[in-house]
């Protein structure tokens, strides 16, 4: 392996383990109450689209660990060009951009043989808190907070959209890949509504493993073994990039406290296992989004 993309494998992963040698889960704090952006969203960049995958996990982290309310990064040329500074003294954070380049190579035959090479490359961005001199819309405060309901109108319609066979009763939430069923207890019994939705979310995460949709399956052979805690993570970091896009604080699952220590053995064992996951999350994510109804076009946005 190439020893950058070694190096950067290794940054990220180090990180994200001393977060769980901590015993903090760093994909269960990505809200904020100190921006329009709202209480909890995926990392943005400059043009509002959302940062994916291992990004959104190292972006996350970084805003934890430095107290940002402001969800947008930016690289340095880009404050530049807003007419921006970057304030002396700021570090930046690692974000990295994966993709493929073709090269042709000639076989012991003498032929011609393409073959596609994956690369990986970092850069460093800046929160806009640490950047000067920006337009004021990067640096926007909260409208007052909206009221809250019992039931989330928008998590009810992402749910229903998805086409899950989901049911409730019982004490446990879990997917039952025989069965194609999402079980769930009462939504009375849950202590908060985010706590039911972030529930359900973990679980149509699973649902997209069934071997009709996404077909994932990590070798799980027992309850608890490697197979096992990777399908987990999957299903903790989907529901995280989920409950951003839905603007729903994850809740931690008390019952999950104890895939800890063998996610730990999985990242430590193979650095690239995060990456691994966070694609297999955002994968994931995007087919229950793809599920959604479009937006409705609006009566007076329409062509005659």
């Amino acid at each position: 392996m190439n020893p950058l993309r070694a190096d950067l494998y290794s940054r990220i992963t180090d990180r994200i383990v001393a977060d769980l040698e901590k015993g903090v889960r760093p994909w269960l704090k990505p809200w904020n109450a100190a921006h329009t952006e709202g209480r909890i969203t995926r990392p943005l960049r400059g043009n509002g689209k959302p940062y994916q995958g291992i990004n959104v996990l190292m972006l996350w982290g970084e805003a934890v660990a430095n107290g940002y309310g402001c969800p947008v990064w930016l690289t340095y040329r880009q404050a530049q060009e807003l007419g921006a500074q970057v304030r002396k003294g700021e570090h930046g954070a690692l974000v990295v951009f994966a993709d493929r380049y073709r090269k042709t190579d000639r076989d012991e035959n003498g032929i011609d043989v393409e073959r596609e090479i994956p690369f990986l490359k970092g850069y460093t961005v800046f929160n806009c808190e640490q950047i000067d001199g920006l337009p004021a819309r990067f640096y926007a405060r909260p409208s007052p907070p909206l009221p809250s309901f019992v039931r989330i109108e928008r998590a009810e319609h992402f749910t229903a959209a998805t086409g899950a066979d989901i049911r409730h009763g019982g004490n446990q939430a879990f997917y039952a890949v025989d069965a194609d069923r999402v079980q769930l207890p009462p939504f009375e019994s849950f202590a908060e509504p985010e706590a039911y939705y972030s529930t359900v979310l973990h679980e149509l995460t699973h649902w997209t493993r069934h071997p009709s949709r996404l077909a994932r399956d990590f070798g799980r052979k027992r309850w608890g073994d490697a197979g096992y805690a990777a399908e987990e993570l999957v299903a903790e970091l989907g529901a995280a990039f989920l409950c951003a896009d839905l603007v729903i604080t994850p809740e931690p699952r008390a019952d999950h406290a104890s895939y800890i220590a063998t996610w730990l053995e999985v990242l430590k064992n193979d650095k690239r296992a995060i990456f691994t996951a966070a694609a297999h999350a955002q994968r994931a994510a995007d087919f229950l989004q793809a599920l959604q109804p479009p937006p409705a076009t609006s009566a007076a946005g329409a062509q005659p």
